[in-house]
């Protein structure tokens, strides 16, 4: 056993993912809808087939050496190290409560949101700005453990990507030919986002790549919730702790399920990684 190599290992790994054919089903979902706390029905580590083709992954523990990364990463986003978008948000259903709440006369709590994003921003001609440019986020000195553990992250994605779908790693790569170097983040993304408690209404993201594939990895401590839902095929996907699910963001509508802390201090964050179109567009 020990003469084996790793890499054999993590082949005998991925043979024993279970297959999961997604078959189309009618649902009422439009784009801006509030995501409702549906239960995760995909829970094992698994490859996700349509029309016959591979198209992502799910895998509920990542490798150790991934999830040390994810730690770090995790810790250094939650620290004052990194600078971020922030908002709050009330874990509460009706503004009645969230009123009574904000009076200090309700038994619920404001949950903290934020967000940051490395890599490459696009061009954004309604903001007066028709070119693209790196995350402000890169000139933060203290952030940089923060941007070299998640670009090594990225990395660590690429191979299993790699590994399980190499014809889409390939493919992506591929395309990749057409993006300028130093627009990369990774070879296969051009950009990053950390979302912090935030449930994203359901959306597409249009703005990505087509046939490419985005990585969510998730690190959560005392919550629940918080798990991806494709209503097209009725899949909510158990986004716990130390998992990465492989998926076509641009393909289908998605949307995330409400999070709710179980103690205090409790949080769901989730490590994106995707490509934008933009970047394939520009001509340097």
């Amino acid at each position: 056993m020990f003469g084996r190599s790793l890499g054999f290992l993590l082949v005998q790994m991925y043979s024993a993912m279970k297959r999961i054919d997604l078959h189309q089903t009618e649902h009422s979902v439009k784009i801006g809808d509030e995501c409702p706390a549906f239960e995760p029905n995909v829970k094992e580590d698994c490859i996700f087939y349509a029309d016959g083709e591979p198209i992502g992954f799910f895998m509920r523990q990542m490798p150790d050496k991934i999830c040390k990364l994810a730690d770090l990463a995790d810790k250094e986003l939650r620290s004052k190290n990194v600078p971020k978008s922030v908002m709050a948000r009330a874990t509460v259903s009706t503004k009645e409560a969230y009123d009574e709440m904000m009076k200090g006369q309700g038994d619920k709590k404001r949950v903290n949101q934020y967000s940051v994003i490395i890599g490459g921003i696009p061009p954004k001609a309604q903001f007066k700005r028709p070119y693209p440019n790196l995350s402000s986020v890169h000139s933060v000195k203290t952030a940089q453990t923060f941007i070299k553990a998640m670009l090594l992250l990225a990395k660590e994605s690429e191979q299993l990507i790699a590994e399980i779908m190499p014809d889409q790693y390939q493919r992506q790569k591929e395309l990749f030919n057409q993006v300028s170097d130093k627009w990369k983040f990774g070879t296969l993304f051009t950009s990053s986002i950390s979302n912090y408690n935030i449930s994203a209404p359901f959306h597409r993201d249009t703005g990505n790549i087509k046939n490419t594939v985005n990585v969510i990895i998730t690190k959560r401590r005392n919550s629940k919730g918080g798990n991806l839902h494709v209503p097209d095929y009725g899949v909510t996907i158990d986004q716990c702790d130390n998992s990465i699910l492989v998926y076509p963001a641009w393909r289908n509508v998605h949307g995330v399920t409400p999070i709710e802390p179980t103690f205090e201090g409790g949080y769901r964050n989730s490590l994106v990684f995707y490509p934008l179109n933009a970047f394939l567009e520009l001509k340097h």
